[in-house]
């Protein structure tokens, strides 16, 4: 599969089969984050792979839904404040960084035949509670990973182009 269908095709999966992920896959679906390009290469990311059943539970303080605790593999995203690079006018780019080390990790997930659903609407101290994340780290994103137990779903209605691009000016 090319990126340009990964992109098309992907879909948001909430139900997985029972089935582990193998550690080839997942770590090809790491590698493809790490590979992921950063604001003057920072980098400033680390990402937390649960698979203990008991670690998974404790998640619910932050995200109570079964769909999320039943998959195989969470991976948590946490962006280093810290470490990121910050534009001239003070904005910082941890966020953006996480996003597209992130999506990487999604899209090449979905080449290896897996399935993930970004998940925004955690509670960040219930999360950093269960899994002992430093107080300075940030989680940005949580992502079940397995093997999608249902049938692809229909296309998602996305805006077309001319909706949301211009040229030379606003």
């Amino acid at each position: 599969m090319d990126v340009f269908e990964a992109i098309k095709t992907r879909r948001s999966i909430r139900e997985y089969q029972e089935k582990p992920v193998e550690q080839e896959k997942l770590s090809k679906v790491l590698e493809a984050a790490r590979l992921s390009p950063s604001a003057a290469n920072k980098q400033p990311w680390k990402f937390i792979v649960v698979t203990d059943p008991k670690v998974k539970e404790s998640l619910r303080s932050a995200y109570n839904k079964d769909w999320l605790i039943s998959a195989p593999v969470i991976i948590v995203g946490c962006a280093l404040p810290k470490e990121a690079w910050v534009r001239s006018d003070g904005e910082e780019y941890w966020k953006v960084d996480l996003a597209i080390a992130m999506q990487s990790l999604i899209l090449e997930a979905w080449e290896q035949g897996l399935g993930t659903c970004w998940i925004g609407a955690f509670r960040e101290d219930g999360v950093k509670k269960a899994l002992g994340i430093p107080d300075d780290v940030r989680v940005v994103a949580l992502t079940p990973l397995g093997y999608p137990a249902e049938e692809k779903g229909p296309v998602v209605r996305r805006k077309p182009l001319e909706e949301i691009v211009s040229y030379d000016h606003w």
